[in-house]
């Protein structure tokens, strides 16, 4: 079988079951079935995994329960998707959490037992999806051509552009590439091109992908979650370098839900 020249590709942030946005998700789901890439890429953060939490919170819900709406939303995926759709998952913080060794979240007896592809009912359907770890390296992003996909791991003011010069030089610092991440919540308008200062642009690019959970959660009373919105990166990437390095060969866009 001949392989693909070009990869096709649909990318979703911060879900947060059993917080996510039902109206987002529809949206989701019917822009796939229209138009199905040939890679899809959930960005982490499948589980809200409040039951190892180190924060207080009135919702209480068990792992169970999490996990339960975690296979019903990636099923949901998989059943508008063609059957030849490569899943990709890179893991995030609150997926993350839940095997973290830090014993105020989880007994470290208890941690091997908790993992979602070991549960005894959906761990099948989890394992089809291929898992990237939450690391802050190389070995934490899934390259697709000359783009990368990782969850994220700062969130402050300019996050998305000064990660990028991390995750870029992590990555072996090779120009044009484009960086897609989530974490954040706050989508980018488009793809936006890294700057040293106003007026000198920087040879890498990114994108946010935003929140497919709640916008407007308890926990953010006293903070500004304006800028949150639900939203998917969409695009195309050559899976093979180009033949001048001081070139990109991919395309990416990213489409907000109107509803926010």
């Amino acid at each position: 079988m001949e392989s693909i020249k070009k990869a096709t590709f649909a990318a979703i942030s911060c879900v947060h079951v059993p917080f996510e946005n039902k109206d987002a998700k529809a949206w989701m789901l019917d822009t796939l079935s229209n138009n199905p890439p040939t890679h899809f890429i959930l960005l982490g953060d499948l589980f809200d995994a409040g039951a190892v939490s180190v924060h207080p919170s009135e919702f209480e819900h068990a792992l169970e329960d999490e996990y339960e709406k975690g296979y019903k939303y990636l099923k949901e995926i998989m059943e508008v998707l063609p059957d030849s759709t490569e899943l990709i998952w890179t893991h995030g913080n609150h997926d993350d959490n839940i095997l973290a060794k830090d014993p105020r979240r989880s007994p470290r007896g208890l941690r091997s037992l908790l993992s979602w592809n070991k549960h005894y009912e959906f761990g099948e359907l989890f394992r089809t999806w291929k898992q990237i770890p939450y690391s802050k390296s190389k070995k934490g992003m899934y390259k697709l051509g000359q783009v990368y996909f990782y969850h994220g791991f700062d969130a402050g003011a300019n996050s998305d552009d000064l990660e990028t010069l991390q995750m870029a030089m992590m990555a072996g610092g090779h120009a044009h590439r484009l960086f897609i991440r989530g974490h954040t919540h706050r989508p980018t308008m488009g793809v936006v091109q890294c700057k040293r200062s106003l007026k000198i642009k920087l040879p890498w690019y990114y994108a946010n992908a935003g929140t497919m959970g709640p916008l407007n959660p308890d926990y953010m009373n006293r903070r500004d979650s304006s800028g949150w919105g639900a939203a998917m990166v969409v695009g195309e990437a050559a899976l093979s370098e180009p033949r001048r390095p001081s070139t990109s060969d991919w395309d990416a866009n990213v489409v907000q839900f109107d509803g926010r």
